[in-house]
């Protein structure tokens, strides 16, 4: 956004309220004022780009061929690569996995797992390479923590292969070059006159030794990559503890019963902390990515939040995941919201609203499976659902008719000219498990000890 916000201080655009603090989701130019500037997350630029939503756009090119791999027929066209946000897209194995390079992997007798954020890019990756069998795990982030127990390869972004190695990886291939990237609509360039807008980009791009390469902030530890195992005793449980603002949540319980957890959370960046259990092996990783990860058995236990289990299970109705423990943190409730000027307070009246309008009711959401149950249940009529990313609020109410959002007070929600008008669930952190976990005596009873402390910690006998 820094950069971004420079270069279009540069072309004059004269935009009101934009740069990375910006709470806002609406923007104003004084050059431009006819036309209308949304903020959105970069992965939902250029599907928003691709349908004809938005005419032009500025995005990271990686998340622009993200799209491309899996449509390339699509309306979106690359305009001009910007010069800043520099990073690469590196295909990588752990440093001392099974198989540290190409060959190793194209002769591997199994499965070949492969993990990633990008997964349109890893399938086109796998393919080229021509793996004999693969399997490809879409994952919200956190890439770097899966091999070698749960994949083979994975795809990530990164500064240099330096980075790598402090993760415990290997390249094994560059995918993508890839920043900041100028995009536009295919049919608007033909429909629309943007010359003087896209000129007054491209106009003010900084030349090859002006350009500004933003960093990458966040500090790697040079000993994550010593953290990992190549390989888990059976007996082992495997624990997986979620990253970001859940953390310190996390670790206050552990705590209360005398569970100790060396470096979390990891000012390093290490995702793999030891603790005082015995016989326990931790992964930090995305609290969206574990119920997935327990169904598949990468994980015997995890914390996550009851929303996320529950749009696992949307999706995948006879998953063996189930709760195991409600931990009684991260309050939050998953609703449903509409643009404040829909004449409509609950969900009856607005499937009248929704029977009058005639059109395909355009439903919002980071939980796309729970976004469409709602949607089937409560007969809106035809409707399709928009995946999103975040910062969803800024969908309504020209991008999205319906959001399904979590919230904890509603003060987001009503800060952007919005309504709740239901809601669907509430949602705390919970213990996740498998049904279909076989274990051993002693792991049983590793699990049902972890089990029976964390129930102390939330008051149940």
């Amino acid at each position: 956004m820094a950069e971004t916000a420079k270069l279009l201080q540069r072309a004059g655009w004269e935009l009101d309220d934009y740069h990375d603090k910006t709470r806002c989701y609406r923007l104003k130019s004084q050059k431009y004022p006819g036309i209308q500037i949304k903020i959105f997350q970069d992965k939902d630029i250029p599907v928003q780009v691709a349908i004809g939503n938005y005419d032009i756009g500025i995005c990271g090119l990686d998340w622009t061929e993200e799209l491309l791999a899996r449509y390339p027929g699509s309306d979106l066209v690359k305009v001009k690569e910007l010069g800043y946000g520099s990073g690469t897209i590196y295909a990588a194995t752990a440093r001392n996995g099974s198989a540290t390079d190409v060959e190793g992997l194209i002769k591997s007798k199994g499965t070949v797992r492969i993990a990633s954020e990008y997964p349109n890019l890893a399938e086109s990756f796998a393919e080229r390479l021509r793996l004999r069998r693969f399997s490809i795990y879409p994952l919200w982030g956190a890439a770097e923590v899966f091999p070698p127990e749960s994949a083979e390869m994975v795809l990530l972004p990164g500064k240099d292969e330096n980075e790598l190695s402090a993760k415990g990886l290997v390249s094994i291939g560059k995918v993508l070059d890839y920043g900041a990237c100028l995009i536009a609509n295919k049919k608007s360039l033909k429909s629309k006159d943007m010359a003087e807008m896209l000129g007054s980009i491209i106009d003010k791009l900084p030349s090859a030794g002006e350009c500004s390469v933003s960093k990458n902030n966040e500090k790697v530890s040079q000993t994550a990559g010593r953290h990992y195992i190549k390989e888990v005793e059976k007996d082992v449980v495997r624990l997986a503890l979620p990253d970001g603002h859940q953390q310190s949540h996390v670790r206050r319980i552990l705590d209360s019963v005398g569970i100790k957890i060396e470096d979390y959370p990891s000012a390093t960046g290490n995702r793999r902390p030891t603790s005082s259990l015995d016989g326990v092996y931790i992964k930090v990783i995305r609290p969206q990515d574990m119920p997935l990860q327990v169904a598949n058995g990468n994980f015997d236990l995890a914390i996550t939040g009851r929303d996320w289990l529950s749009e696992h299970l949307e999706q995948f109705p006879s998953s063996p995941v189930r709760e195991m423990l409600n931990l009684k943190y991260g309050r939050v409730r998953i609703v449903a919201v509409v643009s404040k000027d829909v004449a409509a307070d609950d969900i009856d009246s607005l499937r009248q609203v929704c029977r009058r309008g005639h059109k395909s009711y355009r439903v919002a959401s980071e939980y796309v499976n729970i976004a469409d149950r709602y949607a089937r249940e409560n007969h809106l009529g035809m409707y399709r659902v928009i995946p999103t990313w975040g910062a969803s609020e800024a969908f309504l109410p020209e991008d999205a008719d319906l959001l399904i959002e979590n919230t904890e007070t509603g003060g987001t929600i009503a800060r952007h000219n919005l309504k709740i008008i239901d809601t669907l669930f509430e949602s705390t952190a919970c213990l996740i498990g498998s049904t279909a976990g076989i274990y051993g005596s002693v792991k049983s009873e590793r699990v049902a000890s972890i089990v029976d402390r964390l129930k102390k910690a939330v008051g149940e006998s």
